[in-house]
């Protein structure tokens, strides 16, 4: 039986680490639709391909095999047998993964590849447009969200944490540019579903934000 957990919100909200921490403490599949997202994005800078030539990008999609593990108690994304968890938050890549995820076959079938994953298993999935687009019908359904400036300090952090240079300028910057594009797509817009709980995490911690949202899942679930 399919129990499905969806959290939504934008970009550096604390989506991923959240859900990093509740598929681990509940047991829960964690599937990470931006990653998947970066993961094209990757593959479209290492082939050469321009994000305009959006034909290339889509011919390209059968060849890529993305998968998620749990390593030494570390979620790990692999883009054809390559762990790449790293090198699809860098700059180049998180610089046009918006325009990646704007085409439409790009999201269909990864929309594809999710909703495969989610058949028969217990799953904890984040993204802009999961309880919405991807699986309007889940079980748990939250949209986290945070200040521009509290989410770039969060995300320069988590930067430096991985070796990645990038100003806290140029990151706030960039979450403003993609709140604007995530907010106006054509397909799997950023917006709150009507049924989803929203929760303000920009002067929360971690740790409280975790318990609100694992007591939420709890009552929908016998954990």
């Amino acid at each position: 039986m399919s129990f499905i957990v969806a959290i939504d919100g934008p970009a550096g909200s604390g989506k991923g680490t959240i859900t990093e921490i509740i598929s681990k403490k509940l047991g829960l599949i964690n599937i990470g639709s931006g990653s998947a997202y970066r993961c094209v994005a990757l593959e479209t800078i290492r082939r050469g391909i321009k994000v305009e030539e959006k034909e290339k990008i889509i011919d390209m999609l059968n060849e890529l095999n993305i998968e998620f593990k749990l390593k030494n108690g570390k979620d790990v994304i692999y883009l054809n047998g390559e762990d790449v968890t790293t090198r699809i938050r860098e700059k180049d890549v998180v610089r046009i993964v918006s325009q990646i995820s704007a085409i439409k076959q790009v999201r269909f079938k990864l929309n594809d590849i999710f909703r495969a994953c989610a058949n028969s298993k217990e799953i904890i999935m984040e993204g802009r447009d999961i309880g919405t687009y991807v699986f309007p019908n889940a079980d748990v359904k939250i949209y986290l969200d945070a200040t521009p400036e509290e989410r770039a300090k969060r995300r320069y952090k988590q930067n430096q944490e991985l070796g990645i240079e990038m100003s806290y300028e140029e990151i706030l910057e960039n979450i403003k540019i993609r709140d604007k594009n995530d907010m106006e797509k054509e397909i799997g817009a950023l917006k709150q579903a009507e049924d989803a709980t929203y929760i303000d995490s920009s002067n929360m911690t971690i740790e409280e934000v975790s318990k609100k949202i694992e007591d939420l899942i709890k009552e929908k679930r016998n954990f």
